[in-house]
């Protein structure tokens, strides 16, 4: 559970961003949507592999 202390004089507005803030720091939304549908292990193996080929091909292009 995500608390944000709100001093006396601050402004909800001020409140909201600092919520705003600790929820995407804390990657909350990301995971969120990661949970709506389930991917399979292999699926997302793979994902992480052709990720991880165009990385390398970017630094490759760019050591060029």
């Amino acid at each position: 559970m995500i608390i944000v202390p709100v001093k006396e004089g601050d402004t909800i507005d001020r409140a909201l961003k600092k919520l705003k803030r600790k929820v995407e720091k804390i990657g909350m939304i990301r995971e969120l949507r990661n949970r709506q549908k389930f991917t399979k292990p292999s699926v997302t193996a793979r994902e992480q592999r052709l990720k991880a080929i165009y990385v390398q091909k970017l630094r490759d292009q760019e050591m060029e």
